[in-house]
């Protein structure tokens, strides 16, 4: 079941020893360029540069409550969620293997590595790699701790909001990026539990296609889940899972905010130029939304208006600009 807000408060709780409280950041010239109050949720400067060490390390902590002796985790992952995976692993002093997609980024797999686990290349469709994963976990005796459709990575994800909110408390509204769902389930979850008068924005790279179902209120994708071509690679995943949809589609806004690659590239590049800060792709989609005044036409009424930036882990020697340029 959904985590309750009891469950989401004590897990803060329970991982408050292994991670960062991030900051939230302000900017008076993106106040001005967007016409609101923005506040930003600074999770690149997470534990593993990224907001996933929050629900890996709950998910090992919440295991380990129900299976004392258990050997090892597996799981799969694009990068940021294996990172976080390997780190937790190694906090707990657990052995931890990562199947990785065989064209993820070597800067990606040497994170993952840094942190002691073993990576296991696969295809890169979705479906392969969770093959991969579970013949892993038999052939080893490890346990699966999926990247995002996993009730207590959810419910580590929520702890952003639980924070957040601690830190402005009269937020009018969320905005947050969406891949699988595990961020902005958690973070709509926990936010409409405490204070439900605020709203959690979803942001979707284009071709994601999220808004179509949420409008609907149906799942409209068809066939098994696909990667679809962004910028924002770590949000590239088009289907969301079989735990997060349903919580997204009762507690995020029905409004889907959708952002272009050009778009996102100039986000991300004001968040470097302007917000002195270091993200990737999917960290500036939220800016993006607001920069181009997405929020805003659907609700004009917004005045502060919060911002997850989700993480910061970029390969320095292919940024998106450089790589989007020379792609055209």
């Amino acid at each position: 079941m959904e985590p309750t807000l009891r469950q989401i408060l004590r897990v803060h709780e329970r991982i408050a020893p292994y991670i960062h409280r991030t900051p939230v950041l302000t900017s008076t010239t993106a106040d001005k360029l967007t016409g609101l109050s923005v506040y930003f949720k600074a999770e690149n400067f997470q534990k593993t540069g990224a907001f996933k060490a929050r629900g890996a390390i709950n998910g090992i902590l919440s295991l380990q409550k129900r299976k004392p002796n258990i050997k090892g985790v597996v799981t799969h992952s694009s990068g940021n969620h294996g990172q976080a995976l390997a780190w937790a692993a190694q906090q707990l002093k657990l052995p931890c293997s990562v199947v990785v997609p065989e064209n993820t980024a070597a800067v990606k797999i040497n994170a993952i590595k840094t942190y002691g686990a073993d990576v296991v290349l696969s295809p890169a469709t979705p479906q392969d790699r969770r093959l991969i994963c579970k013949r892993l976990s038999t052939e080893k005796d490890y346990e699966i701790i999926e990247p995002f459709d996993n009730y207590d990575v959810i419910a580590g994800q929520a702890t952003i909001a639980v924070e957040f909110l601690e830190q402005v408390p009269d937020l009018e509204a969320i905005v947050v990026p969406v891949g699988g769902g595990g961020l902005s389930a958690g973070i709509a979850l926990a936010t409409n539990l405490s204070k439900p008068h605020i709203k959690v924005y979803m942001v979707e790279p284009k071709g994601k296609e999220l808004a179509k179902s949420m409008k609907a209120g149906h799942w409209l994708w068809e066939g098994p889940d696909r990667n679809f071509a962004t910028v924002a690679d770590s949000i590239n995943r088009q289907q969301l899972g079989k735990l997060t949809w349903p919580i997204v589609l009762k507690y995020a806004e029905r409004d889907v905010l959708t952002v272009e690659d050009d778009e996102i590239i100039q986000g991300m590049k004001f968040a470097f130029q302007r917000l002195k800060i270091v993200v990737e792709a999917a960290s500036a989609t939220g800016l993006t939304a607001l920069l181009t005044e997405k929020l805003q036409r659907i609700n004009p009424s917004l005045q502060k208006v919060g911002v997850i930036v989700c993480g910061g882990n970029v390969d320095l020697d292919h940024l998106p600009w450089y790589e989007h340029r020379a792609s055209k």
